[in-house]
């Protein structure tokens, strides 16, 4: 399992950044309201810099910017103790201090940090903790598409009528082949507005053939 304190099987940037939109891919295919989406992706947060966060709506959240320079992991899980911010931030890049220091981070907080540089690979700072929660946030990205078709029977699906997303299904997704309407429907059935769902894609900068 991935967690703060094994977390060398992290992709690299490059492939974790397909994965997150992929990811948010997945729930706009599976939410068509923003409202109920987990996860979201915006390639332009700010000049040279993309962010992808995951929000249960219930306190806990990650935030993972891209910059030039690598990547960023902030995650706050509501119910877990926080650590000192300095030392679980200690050694961390310059790239990344507005980030972790500035807004949103410091107002969500920072229950476990991680970052990634290519001459270091992946990093972080002191873990105090022995259990920090960061394995409930982490797991998603292992690259195993079955990680998410589990957690969206659960998370979309649970009390609905709707037959259970299929793992090879979303592994088209992982492996970012355009999305047709077939597979679009394949996963979730009940879609009816499609120009929306295409201006999510493109809005996420996934490819998709549903013009």
């Amino acid at each position: 399992m991935l967690s703060s304190l094994d977390y060398t099987n992290l992709p690299a940037p490059a492939d974790l950044q397909r994965l997150c939109q992929a990811l948010t891919a997945l729930d706009a295919i599976n939410s068509p309201d923003p409202e109920f989406r987990y996860y979201t992706y915006n390639p332009a947060w700010d000049e040279g810099e993309a962010l992808f966060e995951m929000s249960d709506g219930e306190g806990d959240q990650m935030l993972v910017l891209f910059r030039p320079e690598g990547c960023c992991i902030n995650g706050f899980l509501h119910e877990y103790e926080q650590p000192d911010k300095s030392q679980v931030t200690r050694g961390l890049p310059a790239a990344f201090d507005e980030f972790i220091f500035g807004e949103p981070v410091s107002s969500i907080g920072t229950t476990f940090c991680l970052w990634y540089t290519p001459a270091h690979g992946w990093q972080t700072g002191v873990v105090e903790l022995e259990d920090d929660g960061s394995e409930e946030l982490l797991y998603i990205f292992d690259q195993n598409p079955d990680s998410y078709a589990d957690w969206a029977n659960e998370y979309y699906l649970d009390e609905t009528e709707r037959e259970p997303l299929e793992a090879a299904d979303v592994a088209r997704l992982y492996r970012h082949e355009p999305l047709t309407r077939a597979t679009a429907e394949t996963l979730n059935p009940e879609l009816t507005d499609w120009p929306q769902l295409a201006a999510d894609l493109d809005a996420i900068g996934y490819p998709h053939a549903l013009r």
